[in-house]
């Protein structure tokens, strides 16, 4: 066995701990978005569930606020994505409970470009999934409204999406949704007019004010398919 000294041992001793107490700190885990805390129920009140992606996730807690003492506002506890992942996971969202109003929304994540003029999913894709999601909502017995495409500026080489394709998907859906007898609550048109004032530049997502301001409209379009308001 080869012997080494005590003072050797020391020394490796403290320069562990020194290195040690040099290292940074563990990163903090990420703050959990405030969309994803469950709420707790008021016994009484209509339940309703937002489907949607990072958009309906920012106009979650505003909707919540807006309709506080008239419903019960759940949301899916994940971004929606495309209307693939909503094929996939919409028994899981769904669960075993009793529904009164589904808003629901899919459309950012399916047109996005995958490479170079290619989408994610067709418009005719998109168009089916949508057609088969519907279906198993319908088969809820809840009230549904769909909530259009909201808009997408440029430039698309930073945001892998084409403005002029969400006209095209909300016309998809449109046609589902005319079929269907569901409500449709244009937050496209909504946001269109006022971009410059709600929307992030160059991004898809909106301010804290864009968010309210989608809030009021998603709520009115809730609360007018609430238990007793038909």
């Amino acid at each position: 066995m080869k012997f080494v000294p005590f003072t050797s041992l020391i020394l490796a001793g403290l320069t562990a701990a020194a290195a040690q107490t040099n290292s940074p700190p563990p990163p903090k885990p990420a703050a959990k978005d405030p969309s994803l805390t469950p709420i707790t129920e008021v016994a009484g009140l209509p339940r309703v569930l937002l489907i949607g992606d990072s958009i309906s996730m920012g106009y979650t807690v505003p909707v919540r606020k807006l309709l506080q003492g008239k419903a019960n506002v759940h949301r899916i506890m994940e971004n929606g994505g495309p209307t693939t992942n909503g094929l996939a996971k919409l028994n899981l969202w769904l669960g075993h409970s009793k529904w009164d109003v589904i808003h629901f929304n899919f459309g950012l994540h399916d047109l996005k470009l995958i490479t170079a003029g290619q989408r994610r999913l067709t418009v005719p894709e998109y168009e089916k999934n949508l057609e088969n999601i519907v279906a198993r909502l319908k088969a809820t017995g809840a009230k549904l409204v769909w909530a259009t495409t909201t808009p997408v500026p440029g430039p698309a080489s930073k945001l892998a999406r084409i403005t002029e394709d969400v006209p095209l998907y909300n016309a998809a859906a449109q046609r589902v949704m005319q079929k269907n007898q569901i409500p449709i609550d244009d937050l496209y048109g909504f946001a269109l007019s006022r971009l410059a004032e709600i929307q992030r530049p160059e991004n898809v997502h909106y301010t804290d004010a864009g968010y309210e301001a989608l809030a009021k409209q998603v709520a009115a379009s809730i609360a007018a398919e609430l238990p007793g308001k038909r």
